[in-house]
């Protein structure tokens, strides 16, 4: 048995155990004993002993004095010897505590200690004769009595989501994680370190903005009491920078949080971190010196080889990253030559046989660049510049001279993801104001991500901006690229999460006496006086037909977004067969797959397998349908989570 093994018996549930030690903290006030002191001598950490001491032999003892300061995180005793391990910011150390060398206060103090308790330690170093590195106590002092245990078992699916929602004890019980955060900061860092060495300077832009502008997406909306305005969260830094550049400033960065009000997946939060950069006499193939070199400057700091690892995969971040235009890419997954002259009609019909919606209005460099979204991102495993995007999806970025159809724009693609996303910016105000005009009527058409009209950036851009090239690379993507996070919720230390319990509005929850919450009644969101219905279908399918449907009750053991589509959902389910069943749904519209884990589903379990965006769909989950208006909405039936899996339904 190590030294260090922790033999502490583990209650028999969480609140026999919390109750307990509620007493020993109140035990402790009414013995005149504070276990939240306020001061604490903490002077050395356990990096610097094991430093120091690296070459003590074993059995050998020293009469230097440290004083650390941990979390006890093992703990067993041997009558007049006990063996605590401590843990500090810096890695974990073994109290090797004997009875002659504490006064008999400490001692009983030291064998009360429950893991997780705070302690303040001061003692000699030594090296037992087994060979471990320990500090022998001399004195000992609680500094925080901790009255919640910590979980023995930290894994898997149900517990993932704790971690996430309580990441504080996540990085008390797992290292490998408190080691992804110390890199993500050093990543941020060496951002920082490069781009202060090239000549740029770090700003800072509003996040309340008064237009929803600088990218196309769903903003959150907020109210400013003392103006009675409204107000959006920025989903973008970027025109606020390029008024700098107006402005005299020639090289400007700000690395800061963005807030989008879309969906969440692997690779999406509401809130997330980007830098963005402009520098003025620059152009694309300025930024893409800038993007290659910040992010090998940041792998540096972390990693020891260009040669990574990311989720099985073998990325080479050497050399010089080459640059690819979207058609040619759309051309690889197509199979033959496609360019911006290529018929819309040609091309609409390609993207409906692999299973791509299309709308009639889009023209070919539209329908470009939804191929490459759905089928051409993900071929791509090594660095890669994509650039000459069609103009329809670059409303901020310069046309070519020669072809104003296409932009100077390109977006950095590494194993199937986007990682950054650059332009030669437009500087010409009447072309910009009427790409904003254009995004206008989008929004006025329905599309809630499309921009407002800044009015004030175009008198901005009036006054005259010199050319210049602009980038933005998304921090949390780069992070998990570098660490090998397969979720941005690994990389972010407080990702957002629907509330326990369920969702819940502002007002939905009220207090209790004792201190927990209860959920108050729900109140229908739904107005019946708008909802339309099919009308009943009476004589399409016959009984004996529709008998031959196999309905089951399914449990959802995971649900995640599919890659490059906006719609659709994939299930794994536990149908009652032994067997996991997947099952694509189009229901993103309307829920979170992360609200779904867990439920109790009905699906067809006898149709043939559909594949969908390349996935095997084997089986259908059955939705309630009705109409608001002009907006269809889906309804998942759900059932009692009684119900075991595989009921057949009749």
């Amino acid at each position: 048995m190590s030294e260090n093994q922790t033999e502490t018996p583990v209650a028999d549930t969480l609140n026999d155990e919390r109750a307990r030690r509620l007493a020993d903290r109140e035990a402790l006030y009414a013995a005149g004993q504070n276990p939240y002191p306020e001061h604490s001598d903490v002077e050395d950490y356990v990096a610097d002993i094991e430093a120091k001491y690296a070459d003590l032999a074993d059995g050998e003892d020293t009469t230097d004095v440290v004083k650390i300061g941990g979390r006890v995180v093992a703990k067993r005793g041997q009558g007049k010897i006990m063996f605590v391990v401590l843990r500090d910011p810096t890695g974990d150390i073994q109290l090797f505590c004997r009875i002659n060398d504490m006064n008999e206060d400490d001692w009983k103090r030291l064998r009360k200690l429950d893991l997780g308790d705070i302690v303040g330690v001061e003692g000699v170093v030594v090296r037992t004769q087994r060979g471990q590195l320990s500090v022998a106590p001399r004195c000992l002092t609680l500094l925080a009595k901790a009255v919640r245990p910590l979980p023995e078992k930290f894994h898997g699916l149900s517990d993932k989501e704790t971690r996430y929602r309580q990441r504080y004890v996540d990085l008390i019980v797992n290292e490998d994680v408190r080691e992804t955060f110390r890199k993500r900061s050093a990543i941020v860092s060496a951002f920082r370190r490069y781009m202060e060495a090239d000549g740029f300077m770090e700003v800072e832009t509003p996040i309340l903005q008064t237009i929803q502008g600088g990218a196309t997406a769903k903003p959150f909306i907020t109210h400013f009491n003392a103006l009675n305005q409204e107000n959006y969260l920025r989903i973008a830094t970027e025109l606020h920078l390029k008024r700098l550049l107006v402005g005299g400033f020639e090289r400007v960065f700000e690395i800061g949080r963005i807030f989008r009000n879309e969906g969440m997946d692997l690779t999406h939060n509401p809130e997330f971190t980007t830098m963005e950069a402009y520098r003025a006499f620059s152009d694309l193939e300025g930024m893409k010196e800038l993007c290659e070199g910040v992010i090998k400057a940041a792998n540096a700091a972390v990693n020891d080889s260009e040669q990574i690892e990311y989720q099985g995969q073998t990325i080479d971040l050497s050399g010089t990253w080459p640059s690819r235009p979207m058609s040619d890419i759309v051309s690889d997954v197509l199979g033959y030559k496609v360019t911006i002259d290529t018929p819309a009609e040609e091309l609409a019909a390609a993207a409906r046989e692999r299973g791509i919606e299309v709308k009639p209005e889009w023209t070919s460099g539209k329908l470009i660049a939804e191929i490459y979204d759905e089928l051409g991102e993900e071929t791509i495993v090594n660095p890669t510049f994509v650039c000459d995007y069609p103009i329809e999806v670059s409303p901020l970025a310069k046309r070519f001279e020669d072809d104003p159809r296409l932009t100077h724009r390109f977006e950095l693609v590494i194993a199937g993801h986007e990682y950054a996303n650059a332009f030669s910016e437009l500087n010409d105000p009447v072309d910009q104001a009427e790409r904003f005009r254009k995004q206008v009527e989008e929004k006025f058409a329905g599309d809630d991500e499309a921009m407002e009209y800044d009015e004030d950036y175009v008198r901005a851009l009036e006054y005259g901006m010199p050319p210049a090239g602009g980038i933005g690379i998304g921090m949390d993507r780069v992070i998990m690229l570098l660490t090998n996070s397969a979720s941005i919720r690994d990389v972010l230390l407080f990702p957002h999460m629907k509330p326990e319990g369920g969702s819940k509005g502002p007002k939905s929850a009220v207090a209790s006496a004792e201190g927990s919450f209860v959920e108050a009644p729900k109140v229908s969101t739904i107005d019946y006086s708008k909802v339309v219905v099919e009308p009943l279908y009476e004589d399409l399918v016959d009984f004996d037909t529709f008998i031959k449907s196999d309905f089951r009750v399914v449990k959802v053991k995971a649900c995640e977004a599919v890659k490059k589509s906006k719609k659709l959902l994939s299930f794994v389910l536990d149908d009652g067969s032994g067997t996991d069943r997947v099952i694509l749904s189009g229901i993103h519209a309307y829920y979170e797959p992360e609200d779904l884990v867990g439920k109790t589903l009905v699906a067809i379990t006898n149709l043939p397998p559909r594949k969908m965006m390349g996935i095997d769909s084997c089986g259908m989950l059955i939705s309630a349908v009705h109409a608001e208006g002009d907006e269809e909405r889906l309804n998942l039936l759900q059932l009692d989570p009684s119900i075991p899996a595989g009921a057949k339904l009749c």
